[in-house]
Formats: C-alpha cells, structure tokens, sequence
C-alpha cells in the first residue's frame, strides 16, 4: 500500500513597494503557496501592473517574508492584496 505524501502549504505575508517615480506600487499580499516559486509565480500572474524590473525584489520579497505553516493542505492560491 502506498502512503499519500502530504505536500506542505504555507500562508506567505510579502511587503512589497516599487518605488516612485516607477509608480506608487506598494502593499501585502497574503499568498498560500506550497513553495517561494509558486508563490511569485502566483503574484505575477495574478497582477498585470507589476512592472519585470521589480521581479528581483519580489523574490527577495519572497525569501524574506513571514510564513506559517498550515495544518491542512489548501489550494495555492492569492488570499487577498492591499496595493496602491
């Protein structure tokens, strides 16, 4: 018999702001991700605005957020964003 291996999930808290003039882009994101790539891969795709060039601050926004592992496996996904 096989055993079901559990894949983690986490709840990812990202800051992040792009600087003007490039814009007043800014906020938290609140991403459950089962990884940091999945995770960015959610934001990019999820936000049409976010300019390429702050895609290296993203990840390193990424790396450095807060994360809490979640008890049950859910469906990575954006929870909610606050950007202006």
């Amino acid at each position: 018999m096989r055993i079901p291996i559990k894949t983690m999930t986490y709840l990812y808290l990202i800051n992040h702001f792009v600087p003007f003039p490039a814009s007043e882009y800014g906020g938290v994101w609140s991403v459950i991700a089962q990884n940091d790539n999945e995770c960015f891969d959610l934001i990019t795709n999820h936000d049409d605005d976010l300019n390429k060039k702050h895609y290296v601050s993203l990840r390193q926004n990424i790396s450095d957020s807060e994360r809490f592992t979640l008890a049950e496996n859910e469906k990575p996904r954006i929870i909610i964003s606050f950007v202006t």
